[in-house]
């Protein structure tokens, strides 16, 4: 989720939705230890008690290679009172691997062990300790050793995508295996991956015999999506698309304004652009207003639209602008 899940991201989901916690964009390390204010700059939640303003807990992971270092930068972290810790050995990124980062390391089993008995021993239980993973980088062969060396290591709870480094974000996601880590660790196990929809939750409970999901995309794409699970599993109704596209309208424009006071105006319509082009995967008023938006670059154009937008009673009507 990195470059899409910022501060700002983080602020409009938890406004739009309950959640348990969430997890920050990860913090690169390499060989240094990194200054406070850079924790405090992917994670500007730190300064309100690690939460965001909904009052979501927020967890800050890191991602690197280098035992000893990552425990000096856990450590400084700590200190910092995050609501928690993560490792992410789950990004398949292919400039993050080549660099010897997240899920190219599932190879390693020992590796991931030391990695996180460093952490562990460096936190010393002051924030709880999580850490992500996939099922390998070329196979699944060894996901069980993997998930078992994040456990043995220290991991409180493992966070488990359901496909490889090479399957990136193809589908399937293979849901099943995420149950054969869960029957072979001591600790919870949480699924991840593809699950779009309450029928996707279902279907990955279903198969992964966990009730407890981590959402990515999914959330992005559909800012009510864990609302409209928790409203499934109580048996109360779940309110139609329109009636959540209709409260969805200033969750927009707040995030429109929040990305113009953090990011270069040259790089704000591309954030916006970005969000829309997945939220029409499951609105088609986000289509209509993405389509109006793309050929657009000057602020002034952009907010026009979205005025527009804000007080149009039907998005249609932005095709008369």
């Amino acid at each position: 989720m990195e470059g899409m899940v910022d501060d700002v991201m983080r602020r409009v989901l938890t406004d739009a939705t309950p959640y348990d916690w969430c997890v920050t964009e990860f913090a690169r390390v390499s060989g240094t230890l990194l200054p406070v204010k850079f924790f405090t700059r992917i994670a500007p939640e730190l300064f309100d008690a690690s939460r965001t303003a909904a009052g979501t807990a927020v967890r800050v992971q890191l991602l690197g290679s280098e035992p000893a270092c990552m425990a000096e930068n856990a450590d400084r972290l700590a200190g910092l009172a995050p609501a928690g810790i993560d490792l992410n050995f789950g990004c398949p990124a292919p400039t993050v691997n080549r660099h010897r980062g997240g899920a190219v390391l599932l190879d390693e089993p020992e590796l991931l062990c030391d990695i996180a008995s460093h952490v562990s021993r460096a936190i010393q239980g002051r924030v709880p300790f999580t850490a992500k993973m996939r099922l390998g980088v070329h196979d699944k062969s060894r996901a069980v050793e993997a998930a078992q060396a994040l456990a043995d290591g220290g991991a409180e709870m493992l966070v488990v995508h359901a496909r490889t480094k090479d399957e990136a974000y193809r589908p399937p996601a293979h849901w099943p295996w995420i149950a054969r880590i869960a029957e072979a660790v001591k600790i919870p196990v949480v699924a991840n991956g593809e699950v779009w929809t309450v029928d996707d939750y279902l279907r990955c409970r279903a198969e992964s015999g966990l009730r407890d999901v981590m959402l990515g995309r999914g959330a992005v794409a559909d800012p009510f999506l864990a609302g409209r699970i928790r409203r499934h599993l109580s048996g109360a109704e779940i309110c139609s698309p329109d009636a959540d596209w209709q409260a969805m309208r200033p969750f927009i424009h707040d995030f429109w304004q929040r990305v113009q006071g953090k990011v270069e105006a040259r790089h704000a319509p591309g954030r916006l652009k970005q969000w829309l082009n997945l939220l029409r995967r499951n609105y088609p008023q986000a289509e209509l207003l993405y389509q109006a938006v793309r050929p657009l670059r000057e602020l002034h154009d952009i907010q026009i639209i979205l005025n527009t937008f804000i007080g149009a009673a039907d998005v249609r009507e932005l095709a008369h602008h």
